[in-house]
């Protein structure tokens, strides 16, 4: 099968029989295993990035060492030589007044999503979560402050020698958050030499990236530190120095079900650090600006997610949609689950619409 991620691996060749083109917008697990469920059921796909490589968070931010690169541009190299499927790179799809995300960068071209419905049979929206979040406090805005996505994002695209950067080099990090993406900058930044603190506003026991990961990148020299919450970022002259924290203990449980973060009176402490990076989360970013959604009738959830119905379907019939822009940050896993079961529901709700079965059309089902 060869060292690659095999997306079309429902089948050897692409099938014959279905006379209708599908559009996927965005590139990443969700949108790739969409299309290859898409090609092996007969469809013709063009997918559309904004990045100059497939992969989506695969490629721009999941670090090497767990996923390799070259696994996902081979096996969309499969996709494209072997099922036909034409990549659209550096192109962003989008409706309405444009909000900046991070990996904005490369887009050189925009296409409006009232396009892609008179061009295509079928669309798929799997555009992910390319907008982070970042608690509001004093001092957010100073110079050394950032993301965990863009942090790892500079990082790669400066190794992919795909733009002239300076990386995002530092002395003393701190990283905030429990999740898998406070994981990989923790992680990075250690291994361009810096001293690193992890910084947890609950236990090891809630964190999201689990005790194991935690615990592994303690052994590389990670320092972690856990029931503590930022209060501002400490900055001289525009530049950040530190961040103030406040210790924390635990309480009832909140609305996720997970003990609630309580302060402990007093306890306040600072770190010493010329680079803050959140990794707080990210938000969905559809490819719709929310003013725009209502006119073109495309239902947004009150997150920003796409509403979609039980069969994935969004308020416009011809429209899907898959993957974390639907339900929120994910892991891998589920962000490929999704992109096959909306492939597999598109695929039956077309041939139902043309009064055709799988039988009839002799493609996989």
């Amino acid at each position: 099968m060869g060292d690659y991620m095999r997306f079309a691996f429902m089948c050897r060749e692409k099938k014959q029989g279905i006379n209708a083109k599908i559009a996927v917008v965005g590139a990443g697990p969700a949108g790739l295993a969409a299309a290859g469920f898409l090609v092996c059921s007969g469809y013709d796909v063009d997918i559309y990035d904004k990045l100059p490589l497939p992969g989506g968070l695969m490629t721009f931010a999941i670090p090497s060492w767990r996923i390799p690169p070259n696994r996902v541009l081979e096996g969309v190299k499969e996709l494209e030589e072997k099922f036909n499927v034409k990549t659209i790179y550096r192109t962003k799809v989008y409706a309405g007044e444009p909000v900046h995300e991070e990996g904005d960068d490369f887009t050189e071209k925009k296409i409006s999503i009232d396009d892609l419905i008179a061009q295509y049979d079928l669309i798929l929206l799997a555009t992910g979560t390319w907008i982070s979040k970042i608690p509001k406090m004093p001092g957010v805005n100073a110079k050394g402050v950032t993301t965990a996505l863009e942090y790892l994002y500079k990082w790669k695209i400066y190794e992919y020698n795909l733009a002239n950067i300076n990386p995002p080099y530092a002395k003393k990090v701190v990283v905030i958050g429990g999740g898998y993406s406070a994981i990989d900058a923790a992680e990075k930044a250690l291994k361009t030499g810096a001293e690193v603190h992890l910084v947890y506003r609950r236990t090891i026991k809630e964190a999201p990236a689990g005790i194991y990961e935690i615990e592994r990148v303690k052994r590389e020299g990670v320092s972690f530190i856990e029931l503590a919450s930022p209060l501002e970022i400490i900055e001289e002259n525009g530049v950040a120095v530190g961040v103030k924290f406040q210790k924390m203990t635990l309480g009832p449980p909140d609305e996720t079900g997970r003990p609630k973060p309580v302060p402990v009176p007093g306890g306040e402490f600072t770190l010493e650090a010329d680079l803050v990076v959140f990794a707080t989360g990210e938000s969905p970013t559809p490819p719709v600006n929310p003013s725009r959604a209502e006119s073109l009738g495309l239902k947004l959830n009150k997150d920003g997610s796409i509403w979609v119905n039980n069969i994935m379907q969004t308020s416009i019939s011809k429209i899907f949609a898959a993957g974390d822009v639907v339900t929120g940050p994910s892991r891998i896993g589920p962000a490929i689950r999704s992109g096959l079961k909306a492939a597999r529901f598109m695929h039956n709700w077309f041939l139902a619409k043309k009064g055709k079965t799988t039988t009839q059309i002799g493609v996989f089902a």
